[in-house]
């Protein structure tokens, strides 16, 4: 097996292998990877067999002698195709380890991407990890719906969506990138003083080459936003990127409503709704407050795993 570094001669390569991977997002499209490229040193890899076919990618990014699979994206780990069985990904990943002792690379941070985003099974990676005796460095517990299930919003929920309907709270589409960064800022900053990972522009970029898989969600009252969603789509499942709500949108039920409008649209053509992790610190503090409203809608913790291999 031979592995090669990702330069830009191999970008229609790259993206054709990510359409049909079993495992792939749009998130490892180059047009996706590329657009924090100032804040990353990118070093993903390609991995082809000795009759020059290619079997896997790796993204991922360097900062001194540790590589991130990939530090910008939600998810990163290999992703392969429906022919990578067991004892190939064995193979790729002893190649890696060859590939960082030669290049001075001393360990690998790998987020696994979870089994729901899969279009077939792909855990390939888990078991070549634990093979090679990787550790297991956080989880954090993420609150999904399966939408071909019967859904079930607790009172509390019911409640605050009647509220928003009878206040004559609109729910509408909406490409107001910027005002709703804004307004996700001041949230955030208030309530746990950080802001949102994209700017404005860049989620402006991100929509103009992907304009089918990111959605902006907002809730009106009197000409106001109040609260919103920005939903990442994906082929079996939409997951919500960043959620905010107002004082005024919590008193209303503003986001409830939103996230039940949702609901109730996808649920006939997606197999999960996503709403993202309720954890602070690497996973150990937990946001209960956070995860009780998800889990109100009737959703149940799956986990993001990431993973240390340490070269001995």
């Amino acid at each position: 097996m031979i592995i090669k570094k990702y330069t830009s001669e191999y970008k229609i390569l790259w993206d054709e292998f990510v359409e049909s991977a079993k495992n792939s997002l749009f998130m490892h499209k180059r047009e996706f990877m590329e657009y924090h490229s100032n804040r990353f040193c990118d070093n993903s890899l390609l991995f082809f067999n000795e009759r020059d076919e290619l079997l896997a990618l790796l993204p991922a990014n360097i900062d001194g002698n540790i590589l991130y699979s990939h530090g910008g994206l939600t998810f990163g780990g290999f992703l392969t195709g429906e022919k990578m069985k067991q004892p190939k990904m064995i193979v790729c990943f002893d190649c890696l380890k060859q590939y960082m002792k030669d290049n001075g690379i001393q360990g690998l941070i790998y987020k696994s991407i979870p089994y729901i985003y899969y279009s077939f099974p792909a855990e390939e990676d888990i078991y070549a990890l634990f093979k090679n005796n990787a550790k297991l460095i956080k989880t954090e517990p993420s609150s999904v719906i399966e939408l071909n299930k019967n859904i079930k919003f607790s009172k509390g929920r019911k409640s605050q969506i009647s509220k928003a309907l009878r206040e004559g709270v609109i729910v509408e589409n909406s490409m107001d990138f910027e005002n709703f960064i804004n307004f996700e800022n001041s949230v955030l900053e208030t309530r746990h003083h950080t802001k949102a990972v994209h700017s404005a522009k860049e989620l402006e970029y991100l929509y103009s080459k992907f304009p089918e898989n990111i959605r902006l969600v907002t809730a009106i009252y009197k000409g106001e936003m109040i609260a919103g969603a920005l939903l990442f789509v994906y082929e079996n499942l939409v997951h919500t990127q960043y959620l905010a709500s107002s004082e005024k949108g919590r008193e209303l039920g503003a986001l409830d409503l939103v996230i039940s409008e949702l609901i109730n649209e996808y649920k006939n053509n997606k197999k999960y709704f996503d709403f993202g992790i309720s954890t602070e610190n690497s996973g150990l503090y937990l946001n209960e407050g956070l995860i009780s409203q998800k889990e109100g809608f009737g959703a149940r913790t799956i986990v993001y795993n990431t993973y240390k291999l340490e070269l001995l």
